[in-house]
């Protein structure tokens, strides 16, 4: 009964930090591929109860319901951490025991990864993180409940949520792994993403090559 969480913004102005790199419209299509992957690894992971996309915008629901996962709209203009907050928040309420979330950017994530932060998580409460390449995020976050820890995503949020973890008497469970870790925020990622080996069959890799964003 662990559910995941795919939180996505509305893609309008999607991905500002990759503004000196890419136009606004090769913002948005690169932002759809990567969920477009992110989704199908999730959807396509043993283990799991559900698949819960936290959105209003109207291509990703779309996209989320023909992938048979469900719409979630609470708390989806509320950001990262409100929306995953709002989701767990209504998914506990309807008997979830935990729920996994990942960002829409780590589009070389895997179903085997996403089954091995799952298979690492321990019995509730428990708390298990799979942090960024440079540990500053957090790409993979599993709860148990779903509510355990309170989270806090952003630019440096790896190490408060160990902290947070601990607060609540908790020890965390880490799980580094190359495509999780991997997420595109910044115009260096697209160059360290396309020497990911992870990265070399995804539809990802295939769109930056053809858009002459990398080598």
């Amino acid at each position: 009964m662990i559910w995941a969480v795919l939180p996505v913004k509305e893609l309008e102005g999607a991905k500002q930090r990759l503004s000196p790199a890419l136009a606004p419209a090769q913002r948005v299509a690169l932002m759809q591929v990567m969920i477009g992957e992110v989704l199908a690894a999730l959807t396509a992971a043993r283990g799991l109860a559900g698949v819960a996309v936290a959105t209003l915008d109207p291509w990703a629901a779309a996209l989320a319901r023909r992938s048979g996962a469900r719409v979630v709209t609470e708390g989806a203009r509320d950001g990262h951490t409100g929306s995953v907050t709002a989701a767990a928040r209504l998914l506990a309420g309807e008997g979830a025991q935990g729920i996994i979330t990942l960002p829409g950017d780590v589009p070389a994530a895997t179903p085997a990864e996403i089954e091995a932060v799952l298979a690492a998580h321990g019995e509730a409460p428990a708390f298990t993180i799979a942090p960024a390449h440079d540990e500053l995020g957090s790409n993979a976050v599993v709860l148990s409940p779903p509510l355990a820890v309170p989270l806090r995503f952003g630019e440096d949020s790896y190490f408060p949520h160990l902290a947070a973890a601990r607060a609540r008497g908790i020890a965390p469970r880490i799980v580094p792994l190359p495509g999780i870790g991997m997420d595109i925020d910044h115009p260096a990622d697209l160059v360290a993403f396309a020497r990911l080996p992870e990265a070399r069959s995804t539809r990802t890799l295939a769109f930056l090559r053809e858009s002459g964003l990398t080598p």
